[in-house]
């Protein structure tokens, strides 16, 4: 059996009386592109922080490629991390990055980073500073590349890019773990983009983990049901409600089926990635999700 790429168990993290993740336990497989979910404050930079051993738990423990994050100078070596805005620094050209680079990893790929800068168009003799938000990325994204890692980290990298240099450094990020086998953690907002690259999904809010598994099979277990108010009150078992949401002659569920056998009720639906996301995160903030409401008017 593969090591998970990260294995976490009753993890928690706390900044004084505030708690930014609590009792979070996963076992995310490696060879995946992962994308992690949730609103701003659910603790997905936390997470993420952890995983590259930034920071230390507060309480509970997570394992990163079978070994505790920042353990020693070979753990760091199989972790690329870029964080938010892809911080590069603004004094240096991008070939002087490139030499940092070199000189600090020793799986450092000379090669496939050349190649990336003439690829992506960037001039090694400019400032970073000087460099757009789409090239940032792009050398962030190359940085992370040439270390040869076996995780790569990015903490919502593209959530300040236009469309054209998000969708740029998208396809990169897909060609660079197509011919790299590394496995992927990236967390971000924008639905569309994880439904576009990710083949794994972790929805965080409120501190929680709310659901995780891989996509697809989330996506076939979430199901719409609507049906006469009182009809929906017994459901087979492992059919659970995620949301609910009632007038006086219908009942609108939001149900993951959790039993492993097909979901054969009237009314059943398939519900997109869309739909399932915001009805994860309107329950943990104890809404009542806006797509349940729309279908019962």
């Amino acid at each position: 059996m593969n090591t998970p790429v990260i294995a976490t168990n009753a993890l928690t993290k706390r900044y004084g009386p505030h708690a930014a993740l609590t009792d979070v336990t996963l076992d995310i497989p490696a060879g995946r592109i992962v994308g992690l979910v949730g609103p701003n404050g659910a603790g997905k930079s936390t997470l993420l922080a952890l995983a590259a051993g930034l920071i230390r738990p507060t309480a509970g423990t997570i394992d990163v490629l079978g070994n505790r994050p920042a353990a020693d100078a070979a753990q760091l070596a199989r972790v690329g991390f870029v964080a938010q805005d892809t911080p590069v620094y603004a004094q240096l050209t991008v070939a002087d990055h490139l030499r940092l680079g070199e000189k600090l990893n020793p799986r450092w790929d000379a090669k496939l980073a050349d190649e990336r800068l003439r690829q992506t168009g960037l001039d090694p003799a400019k400032k970073a500073g000087r460099l757009s938000g789409g090239q940032k990325a792009q050398l962030a994204l190359t940085l992370a590349a040439a270390k040869r890692p076996d995780l790569m980290i990015f903490d919502e990298p593209v959530a300040a890019l236009d469309p054209l240099a998000r969708r740029s450094f998208l396809q990169s990020l897909m060609e660079f773990v197509a011919d790299m086998d590394v496995s992927v953690l990236l967390s971000s907002h924008l639905i569309a983009d994880v439904e576009r690259v990710c083949d794994h999904l972790v929805i965080l809010a409120e501190s929680r983990v709310q659901v995780a598994g891989e996509i697809d099979d989330l996506t076939a277990a979430h199901h719409r049901i609507v049906g006469p108010r009182g009809a929906l009150d017994q459901l087979p078992p492992g059919v659970d409600v995620v949301a609910a949401d009632h007038t006086d002659r219908q009942t609108t569920l939001i149900v993951h089926n959790t039993a492993g056998a097909p979901l054969d009720l009237p009314g059943a639906e398939p519900i997109g990635l869309e739909d399932m996301v915001l009805t994860y995160l309107h329950r943990a903030e104890g809404l009542a999700a806006p797509i349940l409401q729309e279908t019962a008017r």
